[in-house]
């Protein structure tokens, strides 16, 4: 665990984040939102799933925070022939050894740009379900470990669309966030025509942090104070999901720590040693709606995941702050106690 003083931790974390933040937004013009959802799964130790109609900057999002983060990089362009072994990598027989050697595939790298995901058949995605949930593959009996920090950004194309076919459930569960980039203001597409008429943003773009400084944030983030009231605010609105009338599938318990971990990860961005509700609430349909599945009448009715999440939200009571003593201070610290000082 990382002991320099907390405070000087989370000014070098709102630092370095601020120039992963100014690299990407330099190509991404106009969704500041969804730069910094990205940079928040990524300090949570979480998988991000990219989701729109083409041509919006999916894979020029994913391609660009690789780029501003000094790490391996490894880009899968799914199409229906390729194959699990392309991703995970394949034991070939060597004839002057005389023994099988192991040939690692696309998925060793710190940040893995999955192109198109649901382009491939269920089968090859479900290569990626070790990897996401273990940070490890296991071929023929042999476990390998995979570099940290490891994030998958894959983007996928709406189902509706041709040549897709549905993520699986499990696959689903294993991202922490989807988002939708949608398509741009007028006046940032405007300035896009600008900027990236003539040449392609992403030649110059530079790396502006290194893997080992991002390990030593993600260890930050792990620190950051969560009290007991947020944690069960959490675990409510995670439970709303599973009893909702509209839903026939509820996020899983490892929503609930996605949840969690988002939460902390936002805190942290926002300069805070803890957590609160309003994290929660921030992060909740990007976390939680792509794991839902509505009951066929939700879908007649045309009521989708994300409505319903906004409904629990309003629906559920969200924990008061602290008692306020004579002095106007809360008891004990943010949302129950002093959190600790370990950031």
């Amino acid at each position: 665990m990382t002991t320099y003083d907390d405070r000087a931790s989370l000014t070098d974390l709102t630092a370095t984040v601020d120039r992963v933040r100014s690299s990407v937004e330099g190509v991404i013009e106009g969704k500041p939102e969804v730069v910094r959802l990205s940079l928040t799964v990524l300090l949570a130790e979480g998988h991000l799933l990219i989701e729109d109609v083409p041509g919006v900057g999916k894979t020029m999002l994913a391609k660009a925070l690789a780029r501003s983060i000094d790490c391996s990089v490894r880009r899968i362009q799914f199409t229906p022939d390729l194959l699990p072994s392309d991703i995970t990598g394949v034991s070939i027989w060597d004839q002057q050894r005389q023994d099988f050697e192991f040939k690692p595939g696309a998925i060793f790298a710190q940040i893995v740009i999955g192109d198109e995901i649901n382009r491939a058949s269920p089968k090859t995605q479900s290569a990626l379900l070790e990897s996401m949930e273990e940070r490890q593959v296991t071929i023929d009996g042999q476990t390998y470990e995979l570099p940290s920090p490891f994030m998958v950004v894959a983007t996928q194309n709406p189902v509706e669309m041709e040549g897709t076919y549905p993520l699986p459930e499990a696959q689903r569960d294993r991202f922490m966030a989807r988002v939708s980039i949608g398509y741009p203001s007028a006046e940032a597409e405007l300035q896009m025509l600008d900027v990236h008429g003539g040449v392609n943003p992403l030649d110059d773009l530079q790396p502006v942090a290194h893997a080992h400084e991002m390990v030593k944030l993600i260890e930050a983030v792990r620190g950051v104070h969560v009290a007991d009231t947020v944690r069960r605010y959490a675990v409510d609105l995670v439970a709303a999901t599973r009893t909702h009338p509209d839903l026939r599938l509820g996020a899983s318990p490892r929503a609930t720590l996605h949840l969690l971990r988002a939460a902390k990860a936002s805190a942290a961005l926002s300069g805070r040693e803890y957590a609160l509700p309003d994290d929660v609430q921030a992060l909740a349909v990007a976390v939680l709606a792509h794991r839902l599945l509505p009951t066929a009448q939700a879908q007649l009715n045309r009521r989708t995941s994300e409505q319903v999440v906004q409904e629990i939200l309003q629906r559920t009571p969200v924990p008061a702050g602290p008692q306020q003593n004579s002095f106007g201070l809360g008891q004990g610290g943010p949302y129950g106690q002093q959190p600790p000082r370990r950031l």
